[in-house]
């Protein structure tokens, strides 16, 4: 399924000289007389015959070819002979000069859809209009981001989410109009003014109202999604000299004090634990809050705070809201790793880890993303009072790349694995596509947002940060493969790796012409895709960092399979049973994180990289940029 790539700089921008036409009796003197021939052809009389009589060769028939230096095309001369005796002079003197010249240099190969409704082609030059190949496919984004919302709109505005099938709303996340907050700043960056205006409107409306009713929410999932979303649209709508990017909707205060309301009432979550660990669920309505019922807490979920919390406090004056969400990693600090890994689970009651299962996908995901992200959000410096923060995710890299990462049978796919009973147990080659953030999360550790050229030029880059650079490449390739294995080209919810320890038959993905679809093994529970923003969330960083065309490349293939298979007629998009099978059975849902995250990305990726800067902005799990504080 994979397309052929674009060319790269190299190819453009090469020395013409070096390609400059020269005549056959040029290249025949300059050769002999820089060479080590000359010398030694003069030293003898019959050499000197012999090359008096070829010189007088050459110069016979450059002075019987009279014809001008017309140019070739498929190795064919243009024109036509009026005698046999010219043909014939012709003829020889073309062979002639076919050994002596230069192999030609061939145009650089055209990138995929250069023939299609997407480029723009100078037939004469056969130049390639690249930069307007890429904002028509932006615009393509833009256009599916006002198809989902058009959906959501007219069938379930202030629901949490979209049921584009049924064409009706649900409340999965707490009745909060989840959907409204995650996809308003997406609009805000893309400049859909129409929909900024009808989001911003509903917040001032009705959030407050639905906040202070509402029961019960989840900690993590809430704090992501709606905090974040109220933070990044007050941040980008001029809120605390931001941005800027919209004049449509609120003011900047109707999101910073709809933010602080509800952050108020998510602190009982902290307040109410005996540990600095926070419990899992709180009660709006009451401000309470208390564990899951199985008492623990998801590692990821309460280390995934902290970017919110912290720009809170900055903006609001207020320290309280930093001063919480930091204790939790501050804590975690204090608690035994196993090489930086952490267990998947820890209890609020005892302030320790639970189990030992390690995974960096679900419940394990985004505590290691936000150890580098915090860090880098206050200042990403040596003397930063969250220096820690980065020396622990250092060593958890370590961790990964020694317990965690391994290649794939028969092509050697990098992937990420588990160890679900711990480092004494066995590992498990499986991986949850939610892993696939972790290339974007490497190569953002690795130049702390600056392009790699820039880093390396700046010599900021060490041993450490090149393995994981490469680490980062190679993770993205596998998850890449993940979508091309597939009929549809769409992810599995969860991949499982062909090792030497590990093999099943039968579960390929189903498309046979994939060089990787041995190495691949989807289970038939797994094949289910949400629209999931990770691969294209780390496209997004590699291509912004390494600059290599090949990720938007990746990231249209990936986008032109959304469109085809998940698109609703009537509007939204719906995730898929089974990414494996075409047609592919269709679920009913659009998650927020469609709109809020896949298709902001997307959008991105295809876009300008001075938009939403890495040096400027950290994009929180949810994928809500939140400014930088301070650069020191």
């Amino acid at each position: 399924m994979s397309k052929s790539l674009p060319y790269t700089k190299k190819d453009v921008h090469y020395d013409n000289a070096k390609f400059r036409h020269r005549s056959c009796f040029k290249v025949i003197t300059q050769s002999l007389l820089t060479s080590n021939l000359k010398r030694d052809c003069i030293s003898c009389s019959t050499a000197k015959f012999l090359f008096l009589l070829m010189i007088f060769g050459l110069a016979y028939l450059c002075v019987t070819h009279t014809s001008p230096g017309h140019s070739v095309s498929n190795g064919q001369a243009n024109g036509n002979r009026n005698s046999q005796e010219d043909s014939t002079i012709f003829n020889g003197a073309s062979r002639f000069k076919k050994l002596l010249r230069r192999s030609p240099r061939f145009p650089p190969r055209l990138p995929p859809d250069s023939k299609g409704s997407n480029s723009s082609i100078d037939l004469v030059s056969g130049n390639v209009d690249l930069e307007s190949i890429w904002i028509t496919r932006q615009q393509k984004v833009k256009e599916a981001f006002l198809h989902a919302w058009s959906g959501y709109k007219k069938f379930a505005m202030g629901y949490d989410e979209l049921m584009p099938l049924s064409q009706h709303g649900t409340d999965g996340l707490g009745g909060l109009g989840a959907t409204v907050v995650d996809a308003l700043d997406t609009a805000m960056i893309m400049g859909t003014d129409e929909v900024v205006a009808e989001a911003g409107s509903w917040i001032e409306t009705h959030l407050l109202e639905r906040i202070s009713q509402k029961g019960q929410v989840n900690l993590f999932e809430t704090t992501i999604r709606v905090l974040g979303g109220l933070l990044s649209a007050y941040s980008l709508s001029g809120g605390e000299k931001g941005m800027n990017l919209t004049h449509q909707g609120p003011q900047p205060t109707v999101y910073l004090e709809t933010a602080k309301n509800l952050a108020d009432r998510l602190l009982s979550a902290f307040t109410s634990s005996p540990t600095p660990i926070p419990f899992s669920d709180v009660i709006l309505c009451d401000s309470s809050a208390h564990p899951a019922p199985d008492g623990l807490s998801s590692t990821s979920e309460v280390s995934t705070l902290q970017l919110e919390f912290n720009y809170l406090s900055t903006i609001s004056g207020d320290p309280k809201y930093s001063i919480e969400a930091m204790k939790v990693l501050d804590h975690i600090k204090t608690l035994p790793k196993v090489e930086g890994l952490v267990p998947i689970y820890i209890s609020p009651h005892s302030g320790q880890f639970h189990g030992e299962n390690i995974r960096l996908g679900s419940r394990g995901d985004s505590y290691y993303e936000y150890l580098v992200k915090v860090w880098l959000q206050r200042g990403g410096s040596s003397d930063s009072n969250t220096t820690y923060l980065y020396e622990m995710y250092k060593e958890a890299m370590k961790g990964v790349r020694h317990l965690l990462v391994r290649k794939s049978i028969p092509n050697g796919l990098v992937f990420v694995g588990e160890l679900p009973y711990g480092s004494n147990g066995a590992f498990s080659p499986k991986m949850d596509h939610l892993v696939c953030f972790l290339p974007g999360t490497l190569a953002l550790g690795a130049t702390k947002g600056l392009t790699r050229e820039k880093a390396m030029k700046n010599n900021m880059l060490n041993f450490e940060d090149l393995e994981n650079l490469k680490l980062a490449e190679d993770l993205a390739k596998a998850c890449f493969e993940m979508y091309s294995v597939t009929s549809t080209g769409l992810a599995p919810e969860i991949a499982y790796f062909h090792t030497e320890e590990f093999s099943e038959q039968g579960l390929d993905g189903g498309n046979k012409s994939s060089e990787y679809v041995d190495d691949i093994i989807i289970k038939h529970a797994d094949r289910h895709n949400l629209l999931r923003p990770e691969t294209v969330e780390s496209l997004f960083f590699l291509y912004r960092i390494i600059e290599d065309p090949k990720y938007r490349e990746w990231g249209w293939q990936i986008f032109e399979a959304f469109e085809k298979y998940t698109r609703v007629d009537t509007g939204g998009y719906t995730s898929l049973d089974d990414v494996t099978s075409v047609p592919p059975r269709r679920r009913d849902k659009m998650e927020t994180f469609f709109l809020g995250e896949t298709l902001k990305y997307l959008y991105l990726l295809f876009g300008d990289s001075s938009v939403i800067p890495l040096d400027k902005f950290v994009f929180n799990s949810e994928a809500h940029p939140i400014p930088i504080l301070s650069r020191k």
